[in-house]
């Protein structure tokens, strides 16, 4: 049976289910689901992430983790785990500039959470030298100081959503209309109390998202960060407060995609709410620096001295090292969309923010 053909089977067993259900069916079904059958990251794939456009992106990140590490007195064992590392890119990157800082590799315990058995092996591949450890949960890591790298991770955790009408919101539900998957709303109203004191006195017709899953994570990594020194560096596109505007979308083949028509082919995601993330990290203890602009990180952490440098040692790649600098960097691209998120331990300077 097909994951469509399990979906709604189930709905027509048990009613019309949450997009938040579906999402997590279409993404994370352990054997139809996006991130558990597909190849999806590159070229070939069905999107590009910004480690996969220059080394410079990881690199950064490399030196942003030491700069970290060092605030701490270089503590002689520590875990670095990424959330979601896809091919690997980003950590291989990071860990050739990092692993230049005398004792940084002899301390590191590498961690990653990861599900698609096919980038777990794309992974063995690039990081196989510095003996990773694939965990199944986020949270579960060693005693040690942790240091946590989320690129595009917190966009794919499904989400809630509920559309505001004359009596109150409405969750958005999927059914069958005539055999075919259909969005609609639920019938009950939730409390007015229940909904964000951002977003009340909504129109009718605005869009909510809620994304409890990407709380749920913050929550489970900023505990552990909290209680063993560390910090957390998030980034993605999304925004900076709890807000109305339907963000959802479906991407395949670099092209966007009915969400409901091919369940576990195409990536669901939606913009981060930052807003959450940060009063969720904040609540277990950690500091919480101010939400950047990705291109303004990148710029304050070195990427323009990175360019030239790298530009001068490949004089044929100049022109392509331009553009991906202002591919990352730009805010006609990437450079605003995208927003960074640094938790950490009180008293940590975080280098960019």
């Amino acid at each position: 049976m097909t994951l469509a053909e399990q979906i709604d089977a189930q709905i027509r067993t048990t009613g019309p289910m949450s997009l938040s259900t579906y999402m997590g069916l279409c993404l994370g079904h352990p054997k139809h689901g996006y991130y558990a059958a597909g190849r999806p990251i590159g070229a070939k794939g069905d999107f590009i992430t910004a480690p996969e456009i220059s080394q410079m992106f990881g690199e950064l990140i490399g030196f942003f983790i030491v700069n970290l590490w060092q605030q701490m007195n270089q503590p002689p064992s520590f875990t670095l785990l990424e959330l979601g590392p896809g091919r690997g890119t980003l950590m291989q990157d990071a860990l050739r500039a990092a692993s230049k800082a005398d004792g940084f590799e002899n301390a590191l315990h590498l961690q990653l959470f990861e599900s698609n058995a096919n980038l777990r092996a794309e992974q063995e591949k690039r990081l196989g030298k510095y003996n990773p450890y694939w965990s199944d949960e986020i949270d579960t890591v060693s005693e040690d100081p942790i240091f946590v790298i989320a690129n595009e991770f917190f966009d794919a955790l499904p989400i809630k959503q509920f559309v505001h009408t004359d009596d109150g919101w409405h969750e958005r539900l999927i059914g069958l209309v005539e055999g075919q998957r259909a969005f609609g709303l639920s019938p009950t109203p939730i409390a007015e109390s229940a909904a964000p004191p951002e977003v009340r006195g909504a129109y009718a017709g605005e869009v909510l998202e809620l994304g409890t899953a990407a709380v749920d994570a913050m929550q489970r990594v900023a505990r552990k960060v909290a209680l063993q020194g560390g910090g957390i560096i998030a980034i993605d596109y999304g925004y900076a407060r709890t807000q109305t505007g339907e963000t959802l979308q479906a991407v395949k083949d670099h092209a966007f995609a009915d969400p409901l028509e091919a369940p576990g082919e195409a990536d669901l995601s939606s913009h981060v709410n930052f807003g959450v993330l940060a009063a969720a990290a904040k609540a277990t203890g950690l500091a919480v620096a101010p939400l950047t602009d990705q291109g303004e990180l990148l710029l304050r952490l070195g990427i323009g001295e990175r360019a030239k440098a790298l530009a001068r040692a490949n004089p044929a790649e100049a022109a392509n090292i331009a553009r991906a600098v202002e591919r990352l960097t730009s805010p006609a691209q990437m450079g605003t969309l995208f927003k960074a998120l640094c938790a950490h331990s009180p008293g940590l300077k975080p280098a960019g923010f």
